[in-house]
């Protein structure tokens, strides 16, 4: 007898989980604005736990606030070494690469 299983129940309002595959490499297009602030700080850490020391953020070019954003954050982490804008091959200004302090246990 097969029997069906029922989806669970979901709560109104509440936003359906989605998991990304970590790689050196985040796309920030897939995400809201108001993410990004614990998302990159939380990226960082894993991206460190794994020993790479080197990423890049996707932020797009568009009218540039969104690089801006990324750019006032990443000044304020202490994890981050140094940034610099892509090059022809990595995207231009349109992405970022990050330079991460090594993970220390934190």
């Amino acid at each position: 007898m097969n029997a069906e299983r029922p989806e669970p129940e979901r709560e109104e309002g509440v936003d359906e989980v989605v998991e990304h595959p970590l790689t050196d490499e985040l796309d920030l297009h897939t995400f809201r604005p108001n993410e990004i602030g614990s998302l990159l700080p939380e990226y960082f850490r894993e991206c460190r736990m794994r020993g790479w020391r080197e990423v890049r953020v996707i932020h797009g070019k568009g009218t540039g606030t969104l690089r801006e954003g990324v750019h006032r954050l990443l000044d304020r982490l202490p994890e981050v070494v140094r940034y610099r804008s892509g090059d022809e091959t990595s995207g231009g200004w349109g992405a970022t690469r990050v330079e991460l302090a090594p993970w220390e246990g934190e």
